[in-house]
This record gives C-alpha cells, structure tokens and sequence, in this order.
C-alpha cells in the first residue's frame, strides 16, 4: 500500500490503477471465489486469497517501484 501511494504521489496514477486491477480483480477476487467455493475450502479459501492477492500487490509494486520510471513522471 505504501508503494502504491508512492506512484499516486508521484503523479504517476496509471501505475498503481493497474497493479490493483490485476492483483485485484483479475487474481484476488477470481482467487477467492473459486477457493471458497469450487474447492471448498470457504472463509479460509477466501483468506488465502486475500494473502495470494496482497502479495502479489505488494511484489509487482516493489518491481516496478525499483525500475524508477515513477521518477520522469510530470505534474
């Protein structure tokens, strides 16, 4: 969350839109629908998906935070 608002801060908005799209709606979301139901595992499938989710916010945005392309970004 931090990094994300790094990129917000930044002025580089498009940046984390699209990290939280992805781990989101796209992999937690998906994720946990599936955990919960098809496999079974309810409430606890759907906190293993909010785990796979946030990390996978938190590695995607750590990467691309250290690439340092949110550095040109004009206001």
């Amino acid at each position: 969350m931090v990094l994300t608002s790094a990129f917000n801060g930044a002025g580089d908005t498009r940046t984390p839109t699209l990290i939280n799209l992805f781990s989101l709606w796209l992999l937690e979301i998906p994720l946990a629908w599936f955990l919960a139901y098809p496999a079974g595992l309810g409430p606890a499938g759907v906190f293993i998906a909010l785990s796979v989710g946030f990390s996978t916010l938190a590695f995607i945005s750590a990467w691309i935070f250290s690439q340092g392309h949110w550095k040109t970004q004009h206001v």
